[in-house]
């Protein structure tokens, strides 16, 4: 995703709407992942969005650092959490063994399936020993855009399993749901953890 393709414009130009929309806070999902850390784990959020999940961590006493790639979606959660959110890319991602956890809600969906390899070994460096990450995708077979223009790379469970493993991840886990996104289309949802 570059800054001016019609994925960052959209999150830019409707970041009020999306922010206010309702959306059912993932907290099962939240609570399996923040209970394999211990208290006041580092945790990387890679598109906050307006901040929700962000603020249910921070509430549990994690050490979140939440980021996006809107500068508009990261005045909405700013305004919800209370704290600077960090603008950035995740092809821009540059850390080494600085977090325990790494949580991307929906948020990788977005990246072009050729940058993929890239952002996850930029998450696995960023990731410490024995780090876990949580992302959710839409399933698909063959990247493309939705009806709202945004791009997604809508991969399958097995391709994303794939990609992993030859990554260097361990412990890969994927669930299939199904749901709904901001455009109210029925959706296939995976959601994948894998530890460094």
């Amino acid at each position: 995703m570059t800054n001016n393709d019609p994925t960052s414009s959209f999150y830019d130009e409707n970041a009020t709407i999306y922010a206010a929309r309702e959306r059912n806070l993932p907290q099962s999902r939240l609570d399996e992942f923040l209970a394999t850390f211990p208290a006041g784990a580092s945790i990387l959020e890679l598109g906050c969005g307006a901040g929700q999940d962000a603020a249910y961590m921070i509430s549990r006493g994690f050490d979140v650092t939440p980021t996006d790639g809107s500068t508009e979606l990261a005045k909405q959660a700013e305004a919800l959490i209370g704290r600077p959110v960090r603008i950035m890319r995740f092809e821009t991602l540059d850390a080494g063994a600085a977090f325990d956890g790494i949580w991307a809600e929906a948020s990788l969906l977005h990246v072009p399936r050729s940058n993929l390899p890239n952002v996850f070994d930029r998450i696995l460096r960023a990731l410490k020993d024995g780090g876990i990450f949580h992302g959710s995708f839409k399933a698909g077979d063959a990247e493309g855009h939705d009806t709202l223009g945004r791009y997604y790379n809508y991969p399958s469970a097995e391709w994303l399993t794939a990609l992993l493993g030859e990554g260097g991840w361990k412990d890969i886990a994927m669930t299939e749901a199904d749901g709904s996104g901001f455009d109210g289309k029925p959706t296939k949802w995976l959601y994948v953890s894998a530890k460094k």
